[in-house]
């Protein structure tokens, strides 16, 4: 007969067991062997999601474009920064607090991952809240800094305002995507944000098209599509309790919060800086002689459909961003260095397929907005057409610039993650969009973001190969 205290350590040690089995379990997601058909196959999802999450914008654009005018297409335009900026801070904490979140279950510390995870979210909340609060108060202030003029401040007024009310969970459905590419669930997510997609195109149809609410329907069919995957998430992390995240008491802590910022701040450098540069962009335009409204409807365009490119890229690089860190957390040296070089050869390929697409169905694109011959939509059909064949040039360095960037994210490396978004994104562009539209006025416009992927380029493969040896990814 056993002894009382001999019976205890036994079930101890079985529940530990059982434990490690089910973390195992759970981790199988992340604990593969890497080849490109696993990188491809796990960042599918999440590269489908980014496009999407990219589409909304097209999807008001088009509606807007087709049922209204140029004029409405340029207060989308104007107000479409400050989403951006919104977007940037959730990608701040949901990327930062993924991969903070990725290394530790690769360490088995699953409660303390899942803490985290559950900090940030709390956090995003409340700091989306106080934006749409800041927003709500001083819109009119915020859409002269955002470069609305005279001619187009209703418009962008009517755009701006019911997005402010869905923006804490359009940030959340950021948050939840990152979480849940960790979750092996990025499946989940991108199903969502198709369901969000094809949501907003329906309502488009019925709140400009047959109510006709103009842009506060669009804008309104945009929010509530983005707030799709925001119920998702919520849903998933409350009833499915299987797996290593899900809803609980968090606990908090500024180092958490702080490391989380500093993991992200290059995402939210990226798209804060895209928020940053469009602003300044529209206020060029909107003072050049062949700019003005419809420049900034062209470069609303333009943007959406090379943004939509351009997203393949980001939705891998973060795709894969989980699988760094886990593999970083368990000092799997042979798995990093294989997803390094896959990683590199599919990157070109994807350049390659963009720059493609860019060119050959420049015309195709533009077409979904509106015909060449209505003589509304010619002068920014022909100013679009011009600037997205320029601007595919650049898709060759950005892919890789994207990848190097968010790779150092994995490694929980957020100052040189960050240095690198930030000249990339910020300091090139703005110095490049300061002197070329001066010299080719449109066509320097366009040619800005190309222009600073190249010296971002040769900063790309200094630090690649600068910190290869400490990574050991190479």
């Amino acid at each position: 007969m056993q002894r009382p205290k001999q019976k205890l350590k036994q079930n101890v040690a079985l529940k530990i067991q059982q434990q490690k089995s089910k973390e195992n379990s759970e981790n199988q997601a992340l604990d593969k062997d890497v080849n490109a058909k696993m990188l491809i196959k796990f960042a599918l999802p999440t590269l489908l999601s980014m496009v999407f999450m990219n589409a909304f914008g097209i999807v008001d654009g088009i509606f807007v474009m087709r049922m209204l005018d140029p004029s409405a297409m340029a207060a989308v335009g104007i107000v479409w920064p400050f989403v951006m900026f919104a977007l940037s801070i959730g990608f701040m904490l949901g990327v930062g607090g993924n991969v903070l979140a990725a290394k530790r279950i690769g360490q088995g510390e699953i409660k303390e991952a899942r803490s985290n995870f559950n900090l940030i979210v709390v956090t995003s909340f409340i700091v989306s809240a106080v934006m749409a609060l800041g927003g709500i108060l001083f819109t009119e202030q915020l859409l002269n800094i955002l470069g609305a003029n005279e001619e187009i401040f209703n418009q962008s007024l009517q755009y701006m305002q019911p997005m402010l009310y869905f923006l804490p969970f359009i940030l959340l459905g950021v948050v939840f995507q990152q979480f849940l590419m960790t979750e092996g669930k990025a499946n989940i997510s991108m199903i969502a944000f198709i369901i969000g997609g094809l949501l907003s195109v329906g309502l488009n149809f019925l709140l400009i098209g047959y109510l006709g609410w103009g842009l506060r329907g669009a804008a309104l069919a945009t929010s509530i599509g983005y707030t799709v995957p925001s119920i998702v998430g919520i849903i998933y992390f409350t009833f499915i309790r299987s797996g290593n995240l899900y809803f609980s008491k968090p606990k908090f802590s500024f180092k958490v919060l702080g490391r989380s910022a500093i993991n992200g701040a290059s995402e939210m450098v990226t798209m804060l800086s895209v928020s940053i540069v469009s602003t300044f962009m529209n206020n060029i335009v909107m003072n050049l002689p062949s700019g003005g409204p419809l420049g900034v409807a062209s470069v609303g365009i333009g943007f959406s459909i090379t943004g939509i490119l351009s997203s393949v890229f980001i939705g891998f690089a973060s795709g894969i961003v989980p699988i760094i860190s886990y593999n970083f957390g368990k000092e799997h040296t042979e798995n990093l260095k294989k997803l390094y070089s896959n990683s590199l050869r599919i990157i070109a390929v994807i350049a390659a397929i963009s720059i493609s697409f860019g060119w050959i169905f420049t015309s195709q694109f533009l077409r979904i907005y509106g015909n060449p011959s209505d003589p509304m939509f010619a002068p920014v059909y022909e100013l679009a057409f011009r600037g997205i064949r320029i601007m595919s040039f650049g898709f060759i360095f950005m892919g890789f610039n994207t990848f190097a960037s968010m790779f150092f994210t994995g490694f929980n490396d957020g100052k040189i993650s960050s240095l690198l978004s930030f000249f990339r994104t910020l300091v090139f562009v703005m110095i490049s969009l300061w002197i070329l539209p001066q010299i080719f006025e449109m066509d320097g416009v366009w040619a800005a973001m190309p222009f600073a992927e190249v010296p971002a380029l040769l900063m790309t493969i200094y630090l690649l190969r600068t910190y290869k040896n400490k990574y050991r990814y190479a």
